[in-house]
């Protein structure tokens, strides 16, 4: 071997002393290789700076080396999104593998497995991938007809139940949510909590819905409307990503400060919340991280290692700023 060229699998082996199967057993950690063998093998590996070759590796496995992952149309304009879509392909890079972003056509696509993020019961594309039998891993369950092989989800009802007692506990006692509708499990879940919590304290809930894809326009709209009809509103609680931090200068145009006059918080961080005057309560849904769970899910279920049906809960946490903190 030149000093230029890349080390190979034989070389490897030759130089581990064994067979090219017998090294390939030993660095992909399968077979029956003893383990004085396979530390020969990994140090002639080191030694010769040996990278395997992913290309070489997928064809072996008759495999596409390729996963697919669609999310809602609003990638283009949420940062949640394009977070979730970077946490999936650091996933997929984590094994070898790249992503196809799914945003319509009628051919299944050419993957081993998918990704669905917040797959929507009214998405014609999402129902079509989800009878696509392929492998699915969904983050947050599928509303609609089937069932993913997989599911990353989080305790948003819950979450929402904790920042409801968090107003409570700060001074307010007449709460109202800007919801984006039902259609995905995370809308349904934050809006199942809410009301929950009102039943459990003898309220009205106050529930103004919006499109799951509404312009911040429509959003500040529904808010005005909401505010105009019901004045008595001392907490107002944002489902829409980034709603929350366009709605704090219309509250200051109605003469109401927000953690002052009115309590202001958002079910999805982002750094607009954080750079808000003030800076708003938020849920972080931390994105990234849950698109990394959900490529990892995808993998386990590809090599075995999970069952179809598998679970796994992604933590999430409520972050209190100054726009719930009475001044």
């Amino acid at each position: 071997m030149g000093p230029d060229e890349p080390a190979t699998l034989l070389t490897v082996a030759r130089t581990a002393g064994v067979s090219k199967t017998t090294a390939s057993d030993a660095l992909r950690g399968s077979g029956r290789v003893s383990a004085e063998t396979k530390a020969r093998v990994l140090a002639a590996a080191a030694a010769l700076g040996y990278v395997p070759n992913g290309s070489a590796r997928h064809l072996r496995r008759a495999s596409t080396g390729t996963i697919g992952l669609h999310v809602p149309e609003v990638l283009t304009r949420s940062v949640y999104y394009m977070a979730f879509v970077f946490g999936v392909v650091q996933g997929a890079a984590d094994n070898d593998y790249d992503v196809t972003l799914i945003t319509s056509g009628r051919r299944t696509p050419r993957v081993d497995g998918l990704v669905l993020g917040d797959p929507m019961a009214d998405d014609p594309l999402v129902a079509r991938l989800m009878g696509a039998g392929l492998p699915t891993v969904t983050c947050e369950r599928f509303p609609g007809a089937g069932q993913a092989d997989g599911v990353v989800l989080s305790q948003h009802a819950e979450t929402v139940g904790a920042l409801m007692d968090h107003l409570s506990a700060s001074g307010a006692s007449r709460p109202a949510l800007i919801v984006a509708g039902d259609a995905s499990d995370w809308a349904a879940a934050v809006h199942g909590g809410f009301r929950d919590w009102c039943a459990r304290h003898d309220l009205e809930p106050l529930v103004r819905t919006v499109p799951f894809d509404a312009p911040a326009d429509e959003v500040r709209r529904a808010a005005r409307e909401l505010l105009a009809l019901r004045p008595e509103i001392d907490a107002l609680v944002c489902g829409p990503a980034g709603a929350a931090a366009g709605i704090g200068p219309l509250l200051r145009e109605e003469g109401r400060v927000p953690g002052r006059d009115l309590l202001l918080a958002s079910c999805v961080d982002s750094q607009a919340m954080q750079l808000a005057d003030p800076p708003i309560t938020s849920i972080d849904l931390r994105p990234r991280e849950a698109g990394v769970r959900c490529a990892e899910l995808l993998f386990d279920l590809l090599a075995g290692r999970a069952r179809p049906g598998a679970e796994r809960v992604h933590p999430i946490e409520l972050i209190v700023r100054d726009s719930t903190r009475r001044a």
